[in-house]
């Protein structure tokens, strides 16, 4: 028999962990919801630049924790970052709304022509985020909640298709959309409107009635466009 080859093992150093802070890292992401919250109720409008020593002085916090901050908002679509200029609150253009839209109309229009063959879960979670909507609405919620409710509800739409790449797909697109549709419905104070659209989408869904359903949310996607077009300012979109 040879001889046995013992292969010793380096040793293993004493971690300190010392670049791990959780009350660093939950302090980022309170300011993060503070900045967020602040772009969603129009307190910071589109293109508002984001400051960094102004914003630790008033949140009383410390510059790097503005900036990871930032750094989230930045990766969430909510703020843009350029070279030279800093960060400022992301301001929608023309172009990349109706592309959004076109895009949503691709993957929404799919799950609505795949909610017979769906789950009775897909098809419940479809009516579950619009009960969702509606009551984030009677309840008076923040204009944060009724972005995430109204997007959670064309996310299910999505569902219903049973691909988990293609609701992947649409949760990067409302990303982008974000920011518009709450601007819309804070300039307007519309929800109450979009709650009856949402509704009457479903019933077409309940009664079977799909392709009335696809033509529902061509002309409610169309309105869309022209609503965030309208409401910020924006240029005419593409035909």
């Amino acid at each position: 028999m040879g001889d046995t080859v013992h292969v010793s093992q380096p040793a293993v150093p004493d971690v300190a962990f010392g670049t791990l802070h959780v009350e660093h890292s939950s302090t980022v992401d309170r300011v993060a919801a503070e900045l967020r919250r602040a772009v969603f109720d129009g307190e910071l409008e589109s293109g508002t630049p984001l400051r960094e020593v102004a914003l630790a002085a008033s949140l009383g916090v410390s510059r790097p924790t503005v900036r990871e901050a930032l750094t989230v908002l930045v990766a969430e679509g909510l703020a843009t970052r350029e070279p030279n200029r800093g960060v400022s609150v992301a301001s929608p253009e023309a172009d990349s709304v109706h592309d959004v839209c076109c895009a949503r109309l691709v993957l929404e229009g799919a799950g609505i022509r795949a909610w017979a063959d769906a789950t009775d879960e897909q098809r419940a979670e479809v009516r579950e985020t619009l009960a969702a909507y509606i009551g984030a609405i009677e309840s008076d919620a923040s204009y944060q909640e009724l972005n995430e409710r109204h997007l959670a509800f064309h996310t299910s739409l999505v569902g219903l298709t049973g691909s988990p790449r293609l609701v992947a797909m649409q949760q990067n697109l409302v990303l982008e959309l974000r920011l518009a549709l709450a601007q819309v419905d804070r300039l307007r104070r519309n929800a109450h409107d979009q709650a009856g659209t949402h509704a009457a989408l479903v019933r077409l869904l309940e009664e079977g009635r799909l392709d009335a359903a696809y033509d529902f949310l061509v002309v409610h996607l169309e309105d869309a466009e022209r609503d965030i077009a309208e409401a910020l300012g924006l240029p005419d979109l593409p035909d």
